[in-house]
C-alpha cells in the first residue's frame, strides 16, 4: 500500500509518499502563498525521488486545518481531484495533529498552535502516549491572550509547537512552565501525514473524496471583511 500525503494548510507546501516501509519520499516548500504553484511540482518530485508512478498511490492522505483559507482550499481539491482520478479513498488528518506527532516522545504536554492571523490562533492540546499522543480536546480558535490563559489555568510543563507558538513567543514565555520549539517544527508535516495515515489505512478507516470536508473552525477571512463592510459580525452575514 502506497499513500501519498498533501499538506497546505500552512505557508509551507509539503508532500510525501510512504507505506509500509516507511516515508519513501517527502518534499517541503514556503514560498509566500505560492501553494497552487509549489504543490504539483512538490508531488512530481517525491514520485521520481520514490521511483513510483501515480497510478501505484493506492490511497490520498491530505491535511484538512485547521489553516489558512487558501492553502487549505488548493490542498483539499487537489486531493479530492487525485483521489477521484486514480479511483482511490482518502484519509485525513488534523493540521494540529501533524504538529503534535513529531514531539510525541516529550514528557511534556503538548500544545499545537498554528496562526491563524487577524490576531487569533487555532490550537489544541495533547498528551503524549506509548508511540503517539492523544489529543485532549476539540481543535479551537482563540487570541493569544486566551491561549495563555487556558494554559496558565493548570500546573502541567508545556511544549508549545507551530508557527502561532513562534509568532506569539514572547506572550507565551511569560509562563514559566512552557518551552516553544524550534522554527523547523514549525508547520504540518508530509512526512507525519504518511505516518498518520498508514495506521488509519490499516485500519480501513477510509473516506470518499466528496465525503472529506475541511475544518476550518471560522469563516474564510472574505466573509469576514464582507460582513463588516456590510456592518455585521460574521455570525450574522447572510
Amino acid at each position: 500500500m502506497l499513500i501519498l500525503g498533501i499538506s497546505t494548510s500552512t505557508k509551507q507546501v509539503g508532500a510525501a509518499i510512504g507505506g509500509h516501509e516507511g516515508v519513501l519520499a517527502s518534499a517541503h516548500s514556503a514560498r509566500g502563498k505560492r501553494h497552487a504553484e509549489n504543490l504539483a511540482p512538490s508531488i512530481d518530485f517525491v514520485r521520481r525521488q520514490a521511483r513510483i508512478e501515480l497510478d501505484e498511490i493506492s490511497v490520498v492522505a491530505v491535511d484538512i486545518g485547521p489553516g489558512l483559507f487558501t492553502g487549505l482550499r488548493v490542498g483539499i481539491a487537489a486531493a479530492k481531484a487525485m483521489a477521484h482520478a486514480l479511483r482511490v479513498p482518502m484519509i485525513g488528518i488534523s493540521s494540529l495533529d501533524l504538529l503534535a506527532w513529531p514531539v510525541r516522545h516529550t514528557s511534556r504536554e503538548i500544545v499545537a498552535v498554528i496562526d491563524a492571523r487577524r490576531g487569533e490562533v487555532f490550537y489544541a492540546r495533547y498528551r503524549p502516549t506509548p508511540g503517539g499522543v492523544q489529543r485532549l480536546g476539540e481543535p479551537v480558535v482563540a487570541s493569544p491572550d486566551d491561549l495563555r490563559a487556558d494554559l496558565e489555568a493548570t500546573d502541567s510543563d508545556y511544549l508549545i509547537v507551530g508557527d502561532g507558538g513562534l509568532r506569539y513567543a514572547d506572550e507565551l514565555d511569560r509562563i514559566i512552565r512552557v518551552e516553544v520549539a524550534e522554527q523547523h517544527l514549525a508547520h504540518p508535516n508530509a512526512a507525519s501525514l504518511v505516518q498518520l495515515a498508514h495506521a488509519k489505512a490499516i485500519r480501513e478507516d477510509f473516506v470518499q473524496p466528496w465525503q472529506l470536508e475541511p475544518l476550518y473552525l471560522r469563516p474564510p477571512d472574505a466573509e469576514i471583511n464582507w460582513s463588516t463592510r456590510e456592518g455585521l459580525t460574521p455570525g450574522e452575514a447572510r
